[in-house]
């Protein structure tokens, strides 16, 4: 089955949950209106034509793919990225939901209480997030291979760095780590439980990783070794450019205490990886991969969770009598 097809199949289940997509046959239709597909087509039926030079040289710009592909396949990347964060965001927030506020989590939402639905809802938005990518990755070599350019990798080199990639999103991870935990816990499987067979939290050496093998075309290898501390990351959030730290690692790097937290952090402070600023504040909490973490060393966990308590306990002692000086005019 031709992948444009299965795609179309894929979307019409999800119909009832109104999620966007690639349109993937729109962009089509645009590439083959491009005059540069002509030649492609005519080289492809005419092999004599393959040996003239002035046929291979790509139309740059090209007004008929340029002014129209590129645009509205970020416009609807932008769209994918966003519903997929927002449901995986609100799916994590149900599961994790504790007391009163995950009774008015269930109500408030439309699982109702029903776990079962919740559960399928997380695994079908990583089935998302899957074949969206590898639409996006199709359409782009596609471009590619019409206009005899590079073009299209390098759209997606900009994507990935305007952290617009579905698969770098920190939510994927989450889901990925939330069904590893509910496997090995509880044993639950399922319609799609075949998408998570592949993935593992792995330790090479001491060193651990969340491998993924989520699809014969998606391989996702995600460092889980804190790149400060240079140990397994411990209470970990990911920073908006998509790298990993332990919560207090990135605290002292953004100048900030842990009372304060990440959000405290000046928009001119830079990832340490990458050297990119402004990206503390929209941090987040892997929650999910903390409770994996945890379960998988033990003891790491213990040792680390002590020492992680008398920082706190250190820090909120000088933070509190920092204020108490400040209000006494000390």
């Amino acid at each position: 089955m031709k992948f444009c097809k299965k795609y179309q199949e894929f979307m019409q289940t999800q119909d009832q949950k109104k999620l966007p997509g690639v349109g993937f046959k729109n962009l089509k239709k645009i590439l083959k209106r491009c005059p540069r597909d002509d030649v492609t087509r005519s080289q492809n039926s005419s092999p004599l034509l393959l040996n003239d030079s002035s046929d291979k040289s790509c139309i740059h710009p090209c007004p008929v793919c340029d002014g129209s592909f590129f645009p509205s396949l970020m416009k609807e990347m932008f769209m994918v990225v966003g519903c997929f964060n927002e449901r995986a965001q609100k799916v994590l927030d149900v599961h994790l939901a504790t007391g009163l506020r995950k009774y008015f989590v269930w109500c408030r939402d439309k699982f109702k209480g029903n776990h079962g639905d919740l559960i399928q809802e997380g695994k079908d938005l990583v089935g998302y997030a899957i074949i969206n990518a590898i639409a996006m990755r199709k359409i782009l070599k596609k471009y590619d291979k019409i206009h005899d350019s590079k073009q299209g990798q390098a759209f997606r080199s900009q994507v990935q760095s305007m952290h617009m990639e579905i698969l770098q999103s920190p939510w994927l991870c989450e889901l990925i780590a939330l069904h590893i935990n509910l496997r090995e816990t509880k044993g639950i499987t399922g319609n799609g439980s075949e998408l998570f067979e592949g993935c593992f939290l792995v330790f090479n050496d001491g060193k651990p990783s969340l491998s993924c093998e989520l699809s014969d075309a998606v391989k996702l290898e995600i460092d889980l070794t804190c790149s400060i501390c240079l140990d397994t990351v411990f209470d970990p959030v990911c920073l908006t450019c998509g790298h990993i730290f332990c919560f207090m690692c990135a605290c002292k790097s953004g100048s900030v205490t842990i009372i304060d937290g990440l959000k405290a952090t000046q928009p001119t402070a830079k990832c340490p990886l990458c050297r990119e600023a402004g990206v503390y504040q929209g941090s987040l909490h892997l929650d999910e991969l903390n409770i994996l973490l945890g379960r998988s060393c033990p003891e790491y966990w213990e040792e680390r969770l002590k020492t992680e308590r008398l920082e706190r306990i250190r820090q909120a002692k000088e933070h509190w009598e920092s204020q108490s000086r400040a209000f006494l005019g000390i």
